[in-house]
């Protein structure tokens, strides 16, 4: 391929084309989702708004160029070509994208949680002390408008900067998060040192007290609703554990952590057992290598920690036992 000396303008004018209307022009089928536009990679959602686009299993994005150069495997010159020759003959191009900011702002409180304890309770199978723990943090709560069970991140300071929802109702598929969360602080639990007693007998007044630190390890899932099953699974001291809920399959909520609890040393990745959650676990353990950071994928029996969960919880009812726990790994 002969070198081309592109010019400034020229650079321009590919990358800011407008990437909707170059895969309709080749027959590719792209959904409105909000304000932006979701394309499938395979199996994978690629989002795109205006010239811009973000792969959200693999966690890169770019521009327009990018684009060509990646998924129709082509080298910069020929993407260049391809863009600036309209791939159809007519180059359609995006203005520069200048997103409003608006605050982060938590849904209103419903005065009640029914919708949210019944659905958290009975459909998903969560431990009732597991969920009371995080409700009385004010990390779970329902929506006023919509009951959506509300699940809050908040940053070192105690500030929510993160709201992932879940649809309460009996039909309801929705999940989605707050406008403007920070991905970074998605849904989490920092390990706590919890009191100890050390004493064989039964005399209250014998035994003796000592503080288990927080532990050094770190659990991290995909949702919310995996994050509390797993938990609710394995309770011994599991508060002295920290965990995290990335409401995706990415891992900056997990580079968080770890800059927010110098103590972690060891990390386990436990995403869905499907191929794009193993895709994202490998890349993630390959950059924790990279860092001298110990880590482990730990992967559910069935699709997801909820469906281990319940399978657990059926087969102790049926036993007519407790829900089934395991001892923490």
């Amino acid at each position: 391929m002969p070198y081309i000396n592109f010019t400034d303008e020229q650079k321009e004018k590919a990358r800011q084309t407008n990437l909707v209307y170059l895969l309709k022009s080749q027959g590719e089928t792209v959904k409105r989702s909000g304000s932006e536009y979701e394309w499938k990679d395979g199996l994978q959602k690629v989002t795109i708004r205006g010239n811009l686009w973000f792969h959200q299993y693999e966690r890169v994005g770019g521009d327009a160029i990018d684009f060509v150069r990646r998924f129709y495997n082509k080298s910069y010159v020929e993407a260049m070509e391809y863009l600036l020759s309209g791939s159809d003959g007519t180059l359609i191009t995006s203005t520069p994208i200048v997103k409003e900011q608006k605050p982060f702002k938590l849904p209103p409180r419903n005065d009640n949680m029914r919708r949210t304890f019944a659905y958290l309770l009975n459909r998903r199978g969560i431990d009732k002390e597991v969920l009371y723990a995080f409700v009385h943090r004010n990390m779970i709560y329902e929506s006023a408008k919509y009951h959506n069970a509300v699940f809050v991140g908040f940053d070192k300071d105690g500030i929510p900067r993160h709201a992932g929802m879940r649809g309460t109702g009996s039909k309801s598929t929705y999940k989605g998060n707050v406008p403007n969360s920070q991905p970074e602080y998605s849904f989490h639990w920092h390990g706590q040192a919890e009191p100890a007693l050390n004493s064989h007998t039964n005399d209250v007044k014998n035994f003796e007290y000592s503080c288990l630190r927080p532990s050094n390890r770190l659990y991290l899932f995909e949702a919310p609703i995996d994050m509390l099953s797993f938990i609710s699974m394995h309770k011994t001291n599991w508060k002295n554990h920290s965990y995290a809920a990335s409401c995706s399959v990415s891992d900056r909520v997990l580079f968080q952590c770890l800059k927010d609890n110098p103590n972690i040393e060891k990390v386990y990745i436990c995403f869905d057992n499907d191929e794009p959650g193993q895709a994202a676990a490998n890349r993630i353990i390959t950059k924790l290598s990279k860092m001298k950071t110990q880590s482990e994928i730990l992967i559910p029996i069935h699709k997801d920690w909820n469906e281990d969960l319940l399978f657990l919880n059926e087969q102790s009812e049926k036993e007519g036992e407790e829900p089934c726990q395991t001892l923490l790994l």
